[in-house]
């Protein structure tokens, strides 16, 4: 896939995982369209980059998505790749809480239902161009669950059998779909788990930038690779080495 003169919507791209993805691509000679639901953090992130167009938008809101679309559509007809960054993440207590539900379905409709809806919205389009692609940001814990975060888990495991599903349906078209698979890593979003303790977001970056260049199409970032590698020949093992006590 080609990392140079792309038209590339990140969701979540103002800070985190996203704003990196935004930094490394814009930097590369891409126009990148950066999406968040708080204008204020939006602009301040925009204003940090090259080559980027902001739009506020809750991806979570049909409403919005259905406005983002129509924006994309007439404004960005060249867009050729959809990078799935937004997120939501909730510590779990599955023996005490009570809202476990709530939590469970925020978590659901950011994390999988609105990855779905906002690709099935721009495929047509994006089947269109010659040189197109679909970025599923996933997680580790989409092969060993944790605990912590059983609720965010299950949706992490879900967008992974997604993408696959969608990656083989795609086999046929200009649309290559890839799924980019980081470990703990240190950004706001993660400091409740101890994200400190993380491998940088812009390791990230870096690490989907050559698995992209190179079509490497399931992106396991650091050792998420060997983590890999345990679940497959030992799935009971790499449970409890997702589980273990953190510092």
């Amino acid at each position: 896939m080609k990392t140079l003169k792309n038209t590339i919507l990140i969701t979540g791209g103002s800070a985190g995982i996203g704003f990196e993805l935004a930094k490394s691509l814009s930097a590369k000679d891409n126009h990148v369209i950066i999406i968040g639901r708080n204008a204020d953090r939006l602009q301040k992130a925009a204003a940090q980059l090259q080559n980027v167009t902001a739009i506020t938008a809750d991806v979570s809101n049909a409403d919005d998505v259905e406005k983002l679309v129509n924006k994309l559509n007439s404004d960005f007809p060249e867009l050729n790749i959809v990078i799935n960054n937004a997120g939501a993440a909730n510590l779990n207590d599955l023996l005490n809480e009570t809202n476990t539900f709530e939590k469970a379905g925020e978590e659901m409709l950011t994390n999988y239902l609105s990855v779905i809806r906002l690709n099935e919205k721009l495929l047509s389009s994006l089947k269109g161009q010659k040189d197109a692609a679909i970025v599923n940001v996933s997680s580790v814990v989409a092969f060993a669950p944790s605990t912590r975060l059983a609720t965010y888990s299950a949706t992490k495991a879900a967008l992974h059998a997604y993408t696959r599903a969608l990656r083989l349906a795609l086999t046929e078209t200009s649309v290559k779909v890839f799924e980019l698979m980081p470990p703990l890593v240190d950004t706001e979003f993660s400091a409740e788990i101890g994200g400190k303790n993380g491998i940088p977001a812009s390791q990230v970056a870096d690490e989907f930038l050559a698995a992209l260049e190179s079509d490497t199409y399931e992106i396991r970032v650091a050792n998420t690779e060997d983590f890999y590698r345990l679940y497959l020949s030992n799935p009971d093992e790499a449970l409890r080495v997702m589980n273990l006590p953190r510092a």
